[in-house]
């Protein structure tokens, strides 16, 4: 099922769809089918479930790279000391994991217990997004988005996750007076909506629909397409092609002769990045179309009297200013392209998303003077743009979906999410906080176990805090164990019915199992039971031996005796199994086009591991200098390990100069070689180091050990003869490094030593 893609199946087809899909789920309880369709449901599950493991790691890479960059602000403006700067680059570091903290059995029942009512109870979770405070608002995202509702590509997470959204966003409705202060402020709301779009299927949304428009903006060579006439007045009078001190800038000739042209362009990029938004509507991912037709509906029943222009504005408020228009202002950041944008890109970057947001917010441009020459492209596309905004929300709703997966969630024992051990306490703590407002009762399941739990324990240290799988159940539904009882209880089908329904359903198993009859037609049922009686699988034997005696029962009730009944049965299984080969051929393209999906946010990990580690390595440079000028390193006895021998050396007042990812070293072109495994070149840092006054001598190292691993003196003199030789590569066991590079950063520390 693609939960992207608007609803269109009637109730009754989806109501019949459920029953049939219940049967088969229970058909296949016992007998684990092999086909091509099982295997590429298997690849497509493991690789949803990577995806939503890299989005989790990733979120949490881009907070971590947020939280670096301000404290290296700060850094730079001299408002941090030097042991807060240690600390900082220590907690960052990657270290041996330490023994794991074990959560005794008793305690992790209670959690499973309590993570299953958070999870399919999402009014909790809507509760908890109003009551906390903004400094608790990120991990709470964090754990709703990347672990509660982890799976992002799982229908019936997704759906639960919506509707908390829409008691949270009702709520957000209610409490506002006036239309125009809807969805303006940074609240909670706006921030989880940001959350939610950043995810998977938003930023891959983002990346093939924009990523061909703006490349055309971000070339090497951008083009100056300011149109503030102010600006290039400035840019006029630097040149010498005007006087200063003019007044009316607008009518200056020369002005004009350079505003004239940069208008025309900037229109043309502009159509470019619009067109092919206006053409996506059916590739924006179901749930962000979802949250555009809540908020036009909310906004409908409490302001019935704005008009429709007025709504497009508020979904378009979501939609292009909180979603699109940040993927455009920072292209680089989202990895839509690869170069950062030069001063004229990002300056031509910034005015299409203004033009976006005024033909958005429908503003007066009067305000703006230097927008009034754009005023003809906004009477030609905001009509066009009103209309797409329009069709965003026309999708169907997915109650009738979500309350099937949940009633198929009753027969599942698999159900689980990868959560952190500092997630769960902090997830406790939270809901113990507020109880008496999320469960006033008693007798309430969420009130009885947190107060089986009793306090929240304290958070551990970042080392110390691990991933692991918790499997959720809940001890006070019952699993559906009988599905006939419950089918027919619930579903007014007879017992006839389901014995029918349960004959097809295993003479489809056995032939998926026996795929030399598959594409025999017409199909023959007592042919395949004897191919699976014939066969050395004792399940298959045992479901054939089954299948006959339904088949007889169903002879017996002339349901399905011989002549037309059977055939007519043999006929609904051959329909059934060309529908599976349907559905493994959408199986093969979504997992195709997941598959894609995958690599691309590999690609942003990396990216985000190398800016991190680049950070950390500042800070411990950083360090390093202060420590060199507070006093010097003292010496001592190391044993450093390559290969299987052990060499002693005696450290004299060794002083680390600078440190190095092997990133850096390998984008600066320092690296010219590498035999390197690429799963540990993340790992490993070069230092250059002054082991005695005088020289200066490289180190590789690998994170958590506290020696390097190779080390090579470096002089000058030699480095200028090997140059001279026109010899540019410097053997270092592992890596082959560029002399004259590191010539270079030898010069330069030099210099800075001066």
């Amino acid at each position: 099922m693609d939960i992207y893609k608007a609803k269109g199946t009637t109730s009754k087809q989806a109501h019949r769809n459920s029953v049939s899909t219940l049967v088969a789920a229970a058909a296949q309880n016992d007998l684990v089918v092999h086909d091509d369709l099982a295997k590429a449901q298997e690849e497509l599950g493991r690789v949803k479930q990577e995806i939503s493991s890299y989005s989790k790691t990733n979120y949490v890479l881009e907070c971590d790279v947020r939280y670096l960059d301000s404290r290296i602000a700060m850094l730079i403006a001299n408002r941090m000391a030097l042991d807060e700067q240690g600390d900082l680059a220590d907690a960052f570091e990657d270290a041996e994991v330490p023994q794991k903290a074990l959560i005794e059995d008793r305690r992790i029942q209670q959690y499973s217990n309590l993570f299953y009512i958070l999870q399919s109870e999402p009014r909790h979770i809507a509760s908890l997004c109003r009551l906390v405070s903004i400094s608790d608002m990120d991990t709470l995202l964090q754990t709703v988005m990347f672990t509660l509702y982890g799976n992002q590509y799982e229908s019936r997470e997704e759906h639960l996750l919506l509707s908390m959204f829409q008691s949270v966003l009702s709520h957000q409705f209610d409490s506002e007076s006036e239309f125009g202060s809807l969805l303006r402020a940074n609240t909670p709301v706006s921030r989880m909506m940001a959350t939610y779009t950043g995810r998977v299927p938003g930023k891959s949304y983002l990346k093939h629909v924009l990523v061909e428009s703006l490349r055309d903006i971000v070339v090497h060579d951008a083009p100056n397409l300011e149109i503030n006439p102010h600006c290039i007045y400035e840019e006029l009078v630097e040149s010498g092609m005007c006087q200063p001190g003019e007044h009316d800038i607008m009518s200056l000739p020369a002005v004009q002769r350079v505003l004239q042209p940069r208008v025309g362009q900037l229109q043309c990029v502009t159509e470019n990045v619009l067109e092919a938004l206006l053409a996506s509507a059916d590739q924006v991912p179901y749930g962000v179309r979802w949250i555009c037709k809540q908020i036009r509906s909310l906004a409908r029943r409490k302001f019935p009297e704005v008009p429709p222009s007025a709504l497009c504005s508020l979904v378009g408020a979501f939609f292009v200013l909180r979603f699109v228009n940040p993927a455009i202002v920072s292209p680089h950041a989202y990895l839509l392209v690869k170069d950062v944008p030069t001063t004229y890109a990002r300056r031509t970057l910034t005015l299409v998303a203004k033009l976006l947001q005024h033909l958005v917010n429908q503003t007066n441009i009067a305000k703006e003077e230097f927008m009034r020459p754009l005023h003809g492209f906004f009477e030609v596309h905001r009509e066009r743009m009103n209309e797409f905004l329009h069709t965003l929300c026309n999708v169907g709703d997915f109650y009738d979906t979500l309350e099937f997966d949940q009633y198929m969630a009753l027969t599942r024992r698999d159900l689980s999410i990868s959560i952190s051990l500092n997630e769960l306490y902090h997830m406790h703590a939270l809901v113990k906080n507020h109880i008496d407002i999320l469960a006033p009762g008693t007798e309430h399941h969420l009130r009885v176990i947190v107060d089986e739990l009793g306090p929240a324990p304290m958070p551990v240290p970042r080392r110390e805090d691990y991933s692991f799988e918790l499997h959720l159940f809940n001890r006070w539904e019952t699993t559906i164990r009988d599905l006939s009882r419950t089918l027919m209880t619930e579903n007014n089908m007879t017992r006839n019915d389901l014995l029918y329904l349960e004959t097809k359903s295993i003479f489809v198993q056995l032939l998926r199992s026996l795929p030399e009859l598959v594409d025999q037609r017409p199909v023959s049922l007592s042919r395949v039971t004897a191919a699976a009686i014939e066969s050395n699988d004792p399940v298959l034997q045992k479901k054939a031996v089954q299948a006959q005696e339904m088949l007889a029962e169903l002879e017996t009730l002339r349901i399905a005796g011989e002549g037309n009944q059977q055939n007519l049965l043999a006929d609904e299984i051959a329909t059934e199994l060309e529908h599976l080969g349907n559905t493994r051929n959408e199986v093969l393209a979504e997992l195709k086009n997941l598959s894609g999906v995958l690599n691309a946010i590999r690609e942003q990990h990396d990216y985000l591991r190398s800016q991190l580690d680049t950070y950390v390595s500042y800070l411990q440079n950083a360090r390093i200098a202060g420590s060199t000028r507070e006093g010097s390193c003292s010496g001592g006895l190391s044993v450093v390990s390559i290969g299987n021998r052990d060499f002693k050396y005696h450290r004299v007042r060794t002083i680390v100069i600078q440190r190095f990812t092997y990133a850096q070293f390998e984008r600066d072109g320092v690296i010219k070689h590498s035999i390197v495994p690429l799963d540990r070149r993340a790992h490993i840092y070069f230092q250059l180091v002054r082991p005695r006054p005088g020289t200066y001598a490289i180190t590789l190292n690998y994170k958590g050990y506290q020696t390097s691993i190779v080390e090579m003196e470096l002089n000058v003199d030699d480095l200028l003869e090997k140059a001279h030789h026109d010899i540019d590569v410097l053997d270092f066991e592992y890596v082959q490094l560029s002399v004259m590079k590191l010539y270079a950063m030898l010069r330069r520390a030099g210099a800075k030593r001066k």
